[in-house]
């Protein structure tokens, strides 16, 4: 997408300044320092529909509504527009999404669960015929946990926080969230250092052939169909992530986007930059990498040209992931203390997976910790 820059450059007579570059963690830390600090000495920014609301918080961003229209807007999937649509505006302009979807390997004779019931139970039925197998796994530490947990939750029925921002997610759906993941551990139908793992861990394990089924991001699929890298490439399908008893699809989503910063000299440059960015050319050379891109109108484009692909999975592969951006998308709550939340939340999943503690006195003891979080920062008058 940046071999986009020369071109703008030469269109708008402007000049380009990279002045950090890392990925999404590294990033969330200089923004937070630079704008605590009153140091944001540049115009466009990464962002991300997890991380943009402590920003806002942070005064330090400016609302892009201000500069881009409806009719600038109206290609991109609403849900990923309505992602970043908080205070009475919008402050993120999408790039790229990423939503998971469950992964199973049909050389195992694996047919797609429908409900988190029948996940749970062909993850058990996995370990046990298939010797050396774990049926299933989940990333199991820090934000990666707290979201695997909060999308089976809320299939289940269940929401993080009420109306009035006082935790709820220790109530009946999120306690049977918990104990699926503790019986699965507990049955040794997920790998015994599961709680060491984030995402690159959960992705080796799976073209190392060791796992049955799991719910997994899009962005590792050429990974995961490389015969190269990977011994279940042709062996595994993919299907919609599994219902739970809210009758609710599972869909924890993220995306990737830009942001005009408050700070900024030149605005009016800075959305332009970001227009061109995030234009169609900019999201067709990304649609080419596998990227899932945000523009309904390239979405049509490659769905129609993936009919004519010899990869069985590529049309289908768009098709539900257009669906799932269309009907499951789901983001964390749209609050700075997000990842403070998880921070506390974590542990205690962890606690609860290992058996060191039952799953409702884990998550209540989370709880309590998450309503005096969010007391302090003055949620509750």
């Amino acid at each position: 997408m940046y071999k986009l820059t020369p071109a703008w450059e030469e269109k708008s007579g402007a000049k380009v300044e990279v002045v950090f570059a890392g990925n999404g963690f590294e990033t969330d830390k200089r923004l937070v320092q630079d704008m605590s600090a009153g140091t944001v000495d540049y115009d466009v920014c990464w962002d991300h529909s997890s991380f943009f609301s402590q920003y806002v918080k942070l005064d330090g961003l400016e609302p892009v509504d201000n500069w881009f229209s409806a009719d600038d807007l109206k290609d991109f999937i609403p849900r990923l527009v309505d992602a970043t649509k908080t205070n009475g505006h919008i402050w993120v302009v999408p790039r790229q999404f990423d939503i998971s979807c469950t992964h199973y390997r049909t050389d195992l004779g694996i047919k797609a669960p429908a409900t988190w019931d029948e996940f749970k139970q062909t993850a058990l039925d996995v370990t046990k015929n298939n010797p050396g197998i774990y049926g299933t796994q989940f990333a199991g530490k820090e934000e990666a946990l707290s979201g695997r947990f909060y999308e089976v939750m809320t299939a289940e029925g269940g929401q993080l926080f009420d109306a009035k921002w006082q935790p709820t997610f220790n109530q009946a759906p999120g306690v049977k969230a918990a104990t699926m993941f503790a019986d699965l551990f507990k049955a040794k139908a997920m790998p015994p250092d599961m709680t060491n793992f984030v995402w690159d861990d959960v992705a080796k394990q799976w073209v190392s052939g060791l796992i049955g089924l799991y719910t997994e991001w899009y962005g590792w699929y050429s990974y995961f169909q490389d015969p190269k890298s990977s011994k279940v490439a042709g062996k595994f399908d993919i299907a919609r992530q599994p219902a739970g008893d809210g009758n609710i699809h599972s869909g924890w989503a993220g995306h990737h986007g830009f942001s005009i910063t408050k700070a900024a000299k030149e605005k009016a440059m800075a959305a332009d930059y970001i227009k061109y960015l995030t234009s169609v050319e900019g999201n067709l050379l990304e649609s080419k990498l596998g990227t899932l891109i945000s523009r309904q109108s390239v979405w049509d484009q490659i769905i129609k040209e993936a009919q004519t692909s010899t990869d069985p999975l590529a049309k289908k592969r768009l098709d539900l992931a257009l669906l799932q951006a269309q009907e499951d998308f789901k983001t964390p709550p749209l609050i700075a203390e997000w990842l403070p939340m998880s921070n506390i939340l974590y542990p205690q999943l962890q606690k609860a997976i290992l058996g060191d503690v039952e799953p409702k006195k884990a998550l209540d003891d989370a709880a309590t910790q998450v309503y005096d979080m969010m007391k302090k920062a003055g949620y509750y008058g």
